[in-house]
């Protein structure tokens, strides 16, 4: 019998000992978590930079629509350069229409490519990419030096290029956001005090669950 109550005794001393430890884990995840940064999209030292006025360009979408890149006017642009070859370019698509839901009041969203009209125009259609222009244009590539996909460019209502960088997530697209909220050139100048770019991004993620509910 007292073996048997040692024993249980030791038990419990252990299972307590193991709470004690994953709780004490699940703080120092918890703080590692606040030291890291949110990652951005990554700037790309091509192109117009961050606070110069972005190229104007007159073009058309696949639709036949005209469309002005760059012009001062009273909604900002996001210019999303995609590929319909390109995996990662298709993940962040339905998160493109999120965004879209949730930030459509103040910017347009525009997908841009080159390449062949009928491949394009059979993607677009099976994508069902109607709620956006998309356009073709090699000259649109090349007046923001576009080397890899996806990248994004965030111009505001005045023209400038407020924000720029390659992006594989939502967070990334989003940082483009932040920074022209905080007038940052991207998320890693706002490192050293990331509070406010926290905060921000928070916001952005509360408006969007608002939409979604």
């Amino acid at each position: 019998m007292t073996a048997l109550l040692i024993s249980n005794v030791i038990l419990w001393v252990i299972v307590l000992a193991l709470v004690v430890l994953v709780l004490a884990l699940s703080r120092q995840i918890g703080v590692l978590y606040e030291r890291v940064a949110p990652m951005g999209a990554l700037t790309m030292d091509k192109g117009p930079q961050v606070g110069d006025a972005a190229p104007v360009m007159e073009l058309q979408d696949l639709r036949g629509r005209a469309l002005t890149v760059g012009v001062a006017g009273p909604r900002s642009q996001l210019i999303f350069f995609m590929s319909p070859t390109c995996p990662v370019c298709k993940k962040l698509l339905p998160i493109l229409k999120s965004i879209q839901g949730a930030e459509g009041q103040w910017v347009d969203i525009v997908l841009a490519s080159d390449g062949e009209m009928p491949e394009h125009l059979a993607f677009y259609q099976k994508a069902q990419l109607d709620s956006f222009p998309y356009v073709l244009s090699t000259q649109l590539g090349m007046g923001f030096q576009i080397s890899k996909l996806p990248y994004a460019v965030l111009i505001d209502e005045n023209g400038i290029v407020r924000g720029k960088g390659l992006v594989n997530s939502r967070e990334q697209l989003e940082s483009l956001f932040t920074a022209k909220d905080l007038g940052v050139a991207s998320a890693q100048e706002y490192l050293a005090g990331d509070s406010g770019m926290k905060q921000v991004q928070v916001s952005r993620k509360e408006n969007v669950n608002a939409l979604a509910g």
